[in-house]
């Protein structure tokens, strides 16, 4: 995959880089600061861009701005933001962009190696890699619109929204793969996906579906 990536921190950046190189990819730029990203994204039109929230100036949300910056010219843009702590509005945010290709990690991820290329791949694939943290605290704080789904859907819709296959959600519950597509495909008939969508597009809708519904419910 070709990929842009936009840290301040020298170290972290070229640590990303290493990583990445070394699993096979292409860094095609590598960035410190926001409008650079943008230019950046938007010049190499990647598989993926992975930037940090916190940049240049002001070390508040310039990442995040620039991503929002990013996806208003170029809708189709996969990105992966990477944040030191959980801020729920930036998932918020960031999922308010559009429907496929977003992720939220918490930088200590980046540590755990296969699980952050996993997210990286699953981005630029059109899904969705949201952190644990992020997840556990949008589900804590739902007034759930979706009360249709059982407590076993539920766990499987979160691990979807964290960005896990069906083999890797199997895994987690301890239970087949079969079960697990049972569980997603009443999932998707309970939240009025079609049929005729592909799996993976339903994936996308359910878990967007899903976190915009905790959006919604927040701000009642």
């Amino acid at each position: 995959m070709r990929i842009v990536v936009a840290d301040d921190s020298v170290l972290l950046r070229e640590g990303l880089q290493l990583l990445l190189v070394e699993a096979g990819h292409d860094v095609v730029a590598s960035v410190a600061d926001g409008p650079s990203y943008v230019e950046a994204m938007l010049r190499e039109r990647p598989d993926v861009g992975i930037l940090d929230v916190r940049m240049p100036p002001s070390h508040t949300d310039e990442g995040l701005r620039a991503a929002v910056a990013v996806r208003r010219a170029w809708p189709e843009a996969r990105m992966l933001v990477l944040s030191q702590y959980v801020v729920v509005s930036y998932a918020d945010d960031l999922l308010a962009t559009g429907e496929a290709g977003v992720g939220y990690l918490l930088k200590d991820r980046v540590s755990e190696v296969g699980e952050f290329l996993a997210a990286v791949e699953a981005v630029a694939d059109g899904g969705t890699a949201l952190d644990p943290q992020v997840v556990r605290q949008l589900v804590n704080r739902r007034s759930d619109p979706l009360t249709a789904l059982t407590p076993r859907e539920r766990e499987v819709l979160t691990l979807m929204a964290e960005g896990r296959s069906n083999a890797a959600v199997a895994e987690a519950l301890t239970v087949t793969q079969g079960a697990v597509e049972k569980h997603t495909q009443r999932i998707f008939a309970k939240l009025g996906l079609s049929p005729d969508d592909d799996q993976s597009h339903r994936r996308v809708l359910a878990v967007v579906g899903f976190l915009r519904a905790d959006q919604a419910g927040s701000s009642g």
